[in-house]
Formats: C-alpha cells, sequence, structure tokens
C-alpha cells in the first residue's frame, strides 16, 4: 500500500503539499480527490467555469488545465526518478504553462476528459511500481526527493487547489 514519504524523502519547498495529504493509501486518496475534481465542475457551464474570483487569476477552466499540466509533470518525474534516471529534471513556469494552454479557449469537456486521462496514467503507474523504485530518489527542479514523494506531492497540490476551489471560487 502507498503511504504518505518519509521526512527525508522531500525538501521544505514540498512540505506544505506533503502535509495536506490525509493518512492511507495513496491510490485511495488519489480516487477519491479525482472524484471530488469531476463533482466541482459536475453541471458547471461554460460561463461558470470561465469564472475567477478576482482579475489576473486562474479560471476555473485554467486550473483544471493547471491540474492536468502538473500531474502530467510529476507522474513523469515520477516515472524518472522510480527507473532510477541520475539526470537532473528541469522545473517549469506554471503561469506559462497556463498561459500557452489557452484553456479557457476549450470545451470544458476536454479538460476533464484530458484531466481524468492524466489521473488514469498515475494512478496505472503507481500501481506498477515495487518498493524498490518508491523508494528511489532523484533531482527535479532542483530538489532531491523519492519517487513516493513525489506521488504524495501528486495528491497534496490537487489537495491545494482544491483547498482554493473552496475557499474563493465557490461564491461565483
Amino acid at each position: 500500500m502507498l503511504e504518505r514519504p518519509n521526512r527525508e524523502e522531500y525538501t521544505n519547498y514540498y512540505a506544505n503539499y506533503v502535509q495536506l495529504v490525509p493518512p492511507g493509501s495513496l491510490l485511495d486518496i488519489l480516487t477519491r480527490q479525482q472524484r471530488a475534481v469531476l463533482h466541482v465542475f459536475a453541471g458547471m457551464s461554460e460561463e461558470q467555469a470561465g469564472y475567477r474570483y478576482a482579475p489576473g487569476k486562474w479560471s476555473l477552466k485554467e486550473l483544471c488545465g493547471h491540474l492536468a499540466d502538473t500531474e502530467r509533470i510529476m507522474a513523469y518525474r515520477l516515472l524518472r526518478v522510480s527507473r532510477g534516471d541520475p539526470s537532473g529534471l528541469a522545473g517549469y513556469d506554471e503561469n506559462m504553462f497556463v498561459e500557452e494552454a489557452a484553456c479557457d479557449d476549450l470545451p470544458l469537456p476536454l479538460l476533464l476528459e484530458d484531466y481524468q486521462a492524466v489521473r488514469a496514467s498515475t494512478l496505472t503507474l503507481l500501481r506498477t511500481l515495487d518498493r524498490r523504485g518508491l523508494q528511489r530518489k532523484g533531482i527535479a527542479n532542483g530538489s532531491e526527493l523519492s519517487a513516493l514523494a513525489l506521488a504524495c506531492i501528486i495528491a497534496g497540490h490537487e489537495a491545494h487547489h482544491l483547498n482554493i476551489i473552496h475557499e474563493r471560487y465557490r461564491q461565483g
């Protein structure tokens, strides 16, 4: 069963994300989070999905695209680290990715389809990894972390954004 990583498996930069993940199986948590994300967007109109809680903030459609893009990047890092790749993996500019993705121009059902495909791929990858692969460490964005920590960071990143949706977007 995939559980939370030990503190020495990730740096302070990622600690807030890891702390947002409740105890239990990461596979179960990621599955529940997927249902929560889909529930947030269920029945939402295109206009509602374009809502921004403040000027300059991402729309809900952009946030959905960000969730998929970030998970895709983190899962790629997880794959490379778990396979023992010693190469340092580059960071990325999340704001540039959101801008270049032009999610506000895409239909919400397509964004949700992409999100679900990414999550399905992540879950499949995690189910294929053994303990040795999960314990391997690598360098991503200048930080040493384990494959297991990357899996937990995926869940923590999504928990962070689900919190933001509930705190700041629900009024719209």
